[in-house]
């Protein structure tokens, strides 16, 4: 571990086990916090730091007022052969997650494509890290999740809907998996957050004011609306996105999602959706990489219109933090390094057990 001025370099290792205590000093079972934790770090290690463990200040918070559950009983119901319903019992959003995800590749492997519906749960982090340890097992997935409200129907004047992300990746055996992770906004509301803590503007196409007027002052932008991508289009994506994810897995939708920062003492509820599909199915593992690189080589074979930036394949980016952090280490903020550490301090010797490594 080594410090800067206002950052501390961990290594995967110690981010890892720090992340877990942490989790366990805010009551998660060894185990939950291990895969709750998995998420946070992969997010950190793709360079998705606003969804990464700096979520740990809400979910902390949130776990110390019992507004989410730290023993929950998540359940798993096979309705199909194919599909599954998971009912989080408002745990914390990245353990659903991953007993969504676990869930979704059990029926998946039988079946050759899995299913996996999540109600009962709240903020699970980006998608990615999802996407990722799907792709590493040979599957091709759709992710998402619905979110409280932030942006105003097409042509409306208030928020009605929120800013669902939504992932899509396809494995490649031979090299960087295919990952596209996306918000419906142009920006995250996390990246406003952050702007405005760094005394920052922001550029006029990510949100406007209360108003309806695009605004470049994060703190105006915050008490106004998230701006979505393509228009009316990004708006018919979030809304296909909630449906999937709060209508038809029984979870909470649209203005019925609870707002962690107005009301954190209370159940989001908040859905998610896992699509598996088993590409073993499809084809060897040597197929499937031969006509992935070949796919990638097509794009990157187009001259870039500016030559110190060439064209890029989704995943490209997040596969290159992983690597640069993985060999120097991962930074993050002081005061989250130290908030961490009190967390983990509340774990008692005897109740830390073994990391996964």
């Amino acid at each position: 571990m080594s410090a800067a001025a206002d950052q501390v370099t961990l290594t995967e290792a110690e981010l890892r086990d720090l992340g877990t205590r942490s989790f366990q000093g805010l009551g998660l079972t060894l185990k939950d916090a291990q895969d709750a934790c998995a998420i946070l770090l992969l997010a950190d290690l793709f360079g998705l730091s606003t969804h990464g463990f700096s979520r740990m200040e809400s979910y902390g918070e949130r776990l110390q007022i019992k507004g989410i559950q730290a023993r929950p009983n998540i359940r798993v119901e096979q309705v199909a052969a194919a599909m599954v319903k998971v009912d989080g019992d408002n745990a914390v959003g990245p353990l659903v997650g991953m007993r969504a995800l676990e869930a979704a590749t059990v029926v998946a492997r039988k079946c050759g494509v899995g299913v996996a519906l999540a109600r009962g749960s709240n903020h699970f982090g980006p998608v990615s890290p999802y996407s990722y340890i799907a792709a590493q097992a040979g599957f091709a997935s759709i992710i998402g999740s619905n979110s409280s409200t932030s942006i105003t129907p097409w042509g409306g004047t208030d928020a009605r809907l929120g800013n669902s992300p939504v992932g899509f990746a396809v494995p490649n055996p031979g090299g960087a998996h295919f990952m596209l992770d996306m918000a419906i906004s142009v920006a995250a509301r996390a990246k406003i957050r952050n702007a405005l803590k760094r005394g920052q503007s922001i550029p006029d196409t990510w949100a406007t004011d209360k108003h309806g007027r695009a605004t470049t002052d994060p703190a105006q932008a915050l008490d106004g609306f998230l701006l979505p991508i393509g228009g009316h289009k990004g708006y018919g994506l979030a809304l296909l996105v909630d449906l999937f994810a709060g209508v038809l897995s029984g979870a909470a939708y649209l203005t019925h999602v609870t707002s962690w920062i107005d009301e954190p003492e209370l159940p989001q509820n908040l859905g998610h959706f896992f699509i598996l599909l088993d590409t073993s199915v499809l084809g060897s593992t040597q197929w499937l990489a031969e006509r992935m690189c070949d796919f990638a080589a097509i794009l990157h074979g187009s001259p870039p219109a500016d030559s110190s930036k060439p064209v890029l394949v989704p995943g490209e980016i997040e596969f290159a933090k992983m690597a640069h952090q993985r060999q120097h280490g991962i930074k993050i903020d002081l005061e989250l390094h130290a908030r961490l550490q009190r967390y983990a301090g509340r774990v008692k010797p005897d109740a830390q057990g073994p990391t996964n490594g």
